[in-house]
């Protein structure tokens, strides 16, 4: 049989699912959609992950500070299925989300089969794994352990609950005198008052930091090794950048164009806000594609003087912090590191399951271990793309629970080894680095929709509704596209696809204004498309 094909059912039935955020919910939906039997270990008292505010950060737990909001916009990031209200705004607050994330929990009656305040302790293979692919699940609750098999296993517990804390790449930090701190236990700014506080990371924590802090402190000083593009919620004419810029059209032109045109776009649309260069920003890489900065007061904060930005640091003292250009900066008050998470998953008996490589994590598609006897074990939710976490996370949890019904075959082994070494390539051409868990959204999702059948048919879709078709081909690719057909199909996708601008703008439109159009305008499509058509028609003659 050849690898991809689809295939007969296993006798997959009792899934354990870890982690009750958005992407253990989706497990839990999809299991139900398949007809299997979901068991969710959370270990809190809520739903919601990662953006379920909590007053203080807890061991074990993701952790967010109290003025985060969303980077994506409602019609790109929700659950494919079941969209935002439409007087919800277009980028939330994590008070808001959550509120959703309820709603939805609720729509699909998922809270019951959540198992709160119980923590996985233990996962490992069972005796017999080889031949029945079978895991024995530990658990504590109120001191007591219990023990379980389930016939596979989804891990949803996240990315952003093991602080990657480098104070031994900071000589002298150990005798500064000031507090310092990771971001993940950073709430709020009333305690900085008056205080002179330095930010190392320029990443989307460390820019909100900084930014917030600059309201109360006495001065923010925002240190950056290697800079970041840094783009604003709000693009061309007001829209949200993600439904602009998140086309499949636009891939196509990046895949198409000579690279050397595609990254002077790529440059030109980044520095389109400001020249970044002007205001320490620019990255040492600046054709890479790595994941830019969401923060649309940045720039502001900067060249008013309250946020100064700083190379990385060298060294500090008991009271200084010292930076590789050999600047000193004096009477430093607070460090704050928001220097990103590490992946751990302490509860697996075996971690070289999941990093089984040079201790990297590694798997097949960002979702499977390739090298398990049977494939019966799914991270979800791990990878990282400009697309949002939720509808990637569910088109993820599909195409796992098809794989477990065997109504999906895999590659062989080697062939699986293969395909990573080859998306490790392309990372690096594109992100400068190997190991990142970070991927193109729209060509990863078409990947995982084609496999199990439901990525959109185009030429059908032409023929056979053109109006849903250019939507789905040159507006934003929404979630609601992978639920046109196939497993998992929706009957409101079309609707929704063709009333997401209507949604948009409904969120903003809040006082009347005469004259003004309904819907996106398509002149203004245009005029974002114009010179990216020209240049791909000038290539196209030539070629």
């Amino acid at each position: 049989m050849q690898s991809g094909q689809l295939t007969t059912e296993t006798m997959v039935q009792r899934v354990a699912i870890i982690g009750a955020g958005v992407s253990g919910l989706a497990s839990i939906k999809c299991c139900l959609d398949e007809g299997l039997e979901p068991t969710c270990f959370e270990r809190s008292d809520d739903i919601g992950g990662l953006w379920k505010f909590t007053e203080s950060a807890e061991e074990g737990r993701a952790s967010i500070y109290r003025s985060v909001f969303t980077n994506s916009c409602k019609e790109m990031m929700c659950f494919p299925d079941f969209p935002f209200p439409d007087d919800f705004p277009n980028y939330m607050h994590n008070s808001k989300l959550q509120e959703y994330i309820r709603m939805y929990a609720k729509h699909f009656a998922l809270l019951r089969y959540i198992k709160f305040k119980t923590m996985v302790s233990s996962i490992k293979k069972r005796p017999d794994f080889p031949v029945t692919g079978q895991w024995d699940v530990i658990t504590k609750q109120d001191g007591k352990e219990e023990s379980a098999v389930f016939d596979a296993v989804m891990v949803c517990s996240g990315h952003h609950v093991y602080p990657n804390f480098p104070v031994d790449c900071f000589p002298g930090l150990k005798t500064f005198k000031g507090s310092y701190f990771h971001s993940r236990e950073y709430k709020e700014p009333e305690k900085f008052k008056g205080k002179r506080v330095l930010v190392i990371g320029l990443g989307n924590s460390g820019s909100d930091i900084a930014v917030e802090l600059s309201h109360t402190a006495s001065q923010v000083y925002l240190s950056s090794r290697s800079g970041s593009w840094v783009m604003s919620r709000v693009w061309d004419n007001g829209y949200p950048w993600d439904m602009l810029t998140v086309t499949r059209f636009e891939t196509f032109l990046r895949d198409t164009l000579p690279t050397s045109v595609s990254d002077w776009l790529y440059v030109r649309r980044m520095n389109k806000w400001f020249k970044h260069e002007n205001y320490g920003l620019m990255p040492l890489n600046r054709t890479s594609r790595k994941e830019p900065v969401f923060n649309d007061d940045l720039p502001s904060r900067i060249t008013c003087g309250t946020v100064v930005v700083k190379p990385n640091v060298k060294e500090f003292t008991e009271t200084s912090a010292i930076f590789q250009d050999g600047t000193v900066q004096e009477n430093v008050d607070f460090v704050i590191f928001a220097t990103g998470y590490s992946y751990s998953y302490p509860f697996m008996e075996d971690n070289a399951i999941i990093k089984c490589r040079d201790n990297e994590v590694t798997l097949y598609k960002g979702i499977l271990p390739p090298r398990l006897e049977k494939p019966t074990m799914a991270v979800i939710g791990l990878v990282q793309s400009l697309g949002a976490i939720i509808p990637t996370s569910d088109l993820q949890a599909r195409w796992a629970i098809r794989v477990f019904k065997g109504l999906y075959k895999l590659p062989p082994v080697n062939d699986m080894m293969e395909d990573i070494d080859e998306k490790m390539g392309k990372k690096l051409k594109w992100y400068g680095q190997s190991n990142t868990l970070q991927t193109d959204y729209i060509s990863y999702m078409d990947e995982l929709a084609s496999a199990i059948g439901v990525k959109p048919n185009f030429p059908l879709l032409f023929l056979t509704d053109p109006r849903l078709a250019l939507e789905v081909y040159f507006g934003p690719c929404s979630p609601y596209q992978f639920c046109l057909t196939g497993p998992g199909k929706w009957d409101g996708a079309r609707n929704a696809i063709l009333t997401q601008w209507d949604r948009t703008l409904k969120a903003t439109r809040t006082r009347v204004v005469h004259d003004s159009q309904k819907h996106f305008p398509f002149l203004n499509l245009l005029r974002i498309l114009a010179l990216p058509l020209l240049l791909l028609a000038v290539f196209l003659m030539f070629n």
